[in-house]
């Protein structure tokens, strides 16, 4: 018998390290009635249309993650049959598998391969029929290792045979076992300090997994990290927007997108729809509600420029994938030919220059640096330049004033979102 959906869920949205303030501002802006802000995310409370919705259209969050149940324990014997207790008949239906991402931080029982033996043997009790067994982690490299969801160091069981080894360093422990079910259900089996905390990921798929980034660049932002810059930069769409350096183009379409108001996740499905109990007219009513809020062109123009003709070629296709192309003027010329006030008395640059990754020159990265500050500087005060550095040196050769608005990672690397507007002359 298929459990009936709560009224309200214990939920939480998973964001990249120094992203929570921003996620937390895009919830309200849902209408989500947010619980906590911490530093891997933000917390609220869900009914099903609130977790789909959230999923649906947030631009910001990793992940979104429901929590089952949460208590202390420090024996096998205790962690199993409280393991029994989890309400697995909310996300889980006879015949599905669930795949078991489990992190151990000190705490008594170390061994994150017996936790998951116990918590899988706890679940195919409850549930008759579910094959449960531990998995790889999705890559969610740049997330808080340290919140109640999040995966613990990716190490493929090959790399580490000792099990003692193994559970000590915290990482999951990759048993693949075969299965017949059409999809897999992930539960994150956290143990912090003796307390359990059991929770279903509501996503699937993580959530910057859009379905329109086939070409990359050569270090791309993620899209959730794009649609975070443009947040922190507060472009008002009614104004141009200019990445001269587009790369791949995700911050220029991730502008577009936000611009016309189409939610980023409407072409995919989510795993929060397919627990039991789910209601597909609530998912189908609120698509169709997200395609009439879709404007039909975005109000200011979005450019995208790159000195390289392959960069144009991917921003091309990736547009074109995501629906947006003729919301985006392609540009294929050099960082010393764009010309802002021709664009507009006013406008926001957002971009993601080279630093290293994409060119490794020290000389050729301190000019390149300094002359996007002179291609700010010569437009203008009505420009506002939004920046990924990860290094001071290269705020310094811009030669403008500067702000801090967030530090974040990207690839393992720390960086910093920098804002500049130029004072009225």
């Amino acid at each position: 018998m298929a459990s009936s959906a709560p009224s309200e869920r214990d939920a939480f949205a998973i964001a990249a390290p120094g992203l929570a303030p921003l996620l937390a501002a895009e919830l309200t802006a849902l209408g989500v009635q947010v619980r906590a802000v911490e530093a891997a995310g933000v917390a609220f409370h869900a009914s099903d249309a609130v977790l789909f919705r959230v999923n649906c259209w947030s631009r910001l969050a990793t992940r979104v993650v429901v929590r089952l149940d949460s208590f202390v324990a420090r024996d096998f014997a205790t962690l199993e049959k409280r393991a029994r207790r989890v309400p697995w008949r909310e996300v889980l239906a006879p015949g599905e598998q669930a795949v078991l991402s489990v992190t151990c931080r000190k705490s008594r029982l170390y061994h994150s391969d017996a936790v998951a033996e116990r918590v899988a043997r706890g679940i195919e009790l409850a549930v008759p029929g579910v094959r449960a067994a531990t998995g790889p982690d999705d890559d969610d490299a740049d997330s808080d290792p340290n919140s109640v969801t999040n995966a613990a160091l990716h190490v493929d069981e090959d790399t580490i045979t000792d099990a003692t080894a193994r559970a000590r360093a915290g990482v999951h422990v990759h048993v693949h076992e075969k299965s017949n079910a059409s999809r897999a259900q992930r539960i994150l089996v956290r143990l912090d300090r003796d307390m359990c905390t059991i929770s279903a990921d509501a996503s699937g798929d993580l959530l910057h997994r859009r379905g329109w980034r086939l070409d990359s660049g050569k270090a791309p932002l993620r899209e959730t990290l794009a649609a975070a810059l443009i947040a922190a930069s507060d472009w008002p769409a009614n104004v141009p927007l200019v990445d001269p350096m587009c790369g791949a183009g995700t911050i220029a379409i991730e502008a577009a997108l936000r611009a016309r108001n189409i939610a980023p996740g409407l072409s995919r499905t989510f795993a929060c729809e397919h627990w039991p109990g789910a209601d597909p007219a609530l998912a189908a009513g609120e698509r169709d509600a997200a395609r009439a809020a879709m404007l039909l062109a975005a109000p200011a123009r979005i450019v995208a420029a790159d000195r390289d003709a392959g960069a144009i070629e991917a921003t091309r296709t990736n547009a074109e994938r995501a629906g947006v192309l003729d919301d985006i003027t392609l540009q294929h010329q050099p960082l010393s030919d764009i010309g802002l006030a021709q664009i507009g008395a006013a406008g926001w640059v957002v971009t993601n220059p080279p630093y290293g990754i994409r060119t490794g020159n020290p000389a050729t990265l301190a000019a390149l640096w300094g002359r996007l500050g002179a291609v700010i500087r010569e437009a203008g005060a009505g420009w506002t330049l939004t920046v990924v550095v990860p290094d001071p040196a290269f705020a310094k050769e811009l030669r403008l004033p500067l702000d801090r608005v967030v530090v974040t990672t990207t690839g393992g690397r720390q960086v910093a979102f920098l804002k500049s507007r130029l004072p009225k002359r």
